[in-house]
């Protein structure tokens, strides 16, 4: 299959985790794969081991809280796959503290990466999908934090909260191309970001598997299929819809 008839997915912070499982599930399902992370290295280094793989990929090192950053991704991304059929917003940041102690510097970056680069990079597919004039999908990766609150993560679960009401909203007003937006809402996932929050001491692996029905983490190959399944044609007729791969988290009301 040559460049000319893959669709063409970008996937934000594909470099590492989630991000990197995505897009590689992404590749294995036929798709041409732009990695955008704002780690340049990190980045060519995924997109070289994809294309060592024989799925056709680049790099793009892009700091998705600005906006023009994000416009020339998806442009370079048509550039250079001459399409965008898939848009994976799945960068994101971390950083956990009692909310006494946020700084304006603090919130504006949590907003910048999570919300302002989750919106600024759909506008820019949106439109480049609306001139290709065949539809698309984009897939938002929000949190459980989107419906569950979790004290030190005021900033974080607002973030989350706001891009899973932006997918219903631009799902209702996109549908008319074509273009079907959902989101993916993992549950604790075992990544890097994971791992340090629990050697910090923010939790334990002992209190997920307590909290969790499945009692176990999620897998990033856990959150990638969720992605795969929504960008697919079996995910036709869902849109505006947040996907909570959670082990049950979720629907579990008892302590």
């Amino acid at each position: 299959m040559d460049n000319a008839v893959r669709p063409a997915a970008v996937v934000t912070g594909g470099a590492r985790g989630i991000g990197r499982a995505i897009a590689n599930a992404l590749a294995e399902e036929g798709f041409a794969v732009a990695i955008a992370d704002v780690r340049g290295e990190a980045a060519e280094e995924a997109a070289e081991q994809m294309r060592n793989d024989g799925a056709p990929a680049f790099a793009c090192q892009t700091d998705v809280s600005d906006p023009a950053a994000c416009h020339a991704l998806i442009t370079r991304a048509a550039e250079h796959f001459g399409r965008v059929d898939v848009l994976v917003n799945n960068a994101g940041i971390s950083k956990p503290g009692p909310s006494l102690e946020v700084t304006p510097e603090d919130w504006r970056q949590m907003m910048g990466v999570q919300l302002d680069g989750a919106f600024f990079c759909a506008q820019a597919a949106g439109g480049q999908m609306v001139r290709q004039g065949w539809g698309g999908s984009i897939v938002n990766i929000t949190s459980i934090n989107a419906e569950a609150a979790f004290p030190g993560r005021t900033s974080y679960c607002a973030a989350k909260a706001a891009v899973a009401m932006m997918t219903k909203t631009l799902a209702i007003e996109w549908a008319q191309y074509g273009i079907r937006v959902n989101a993916v809402g993992p549950a604790h996932t075992e990544t890097e970001m994971t791992l340090a929050n629990i050697a910090k001491g923010n939790f334990s692996v002992e209190q997920i598997q307590k909290r969790v029905p499945l009692g176990r983490l999620a897998s990033v190959q856990d959150v990638a299929g969720a992605v795969c399944f929504l960008v697919s044609d079996r995910a036709s007729f869902i849109t505006g819809h947040s996907l909570y791969v959670d082990g049950g988290y979720l629907a579990y009301g008892y302590w």
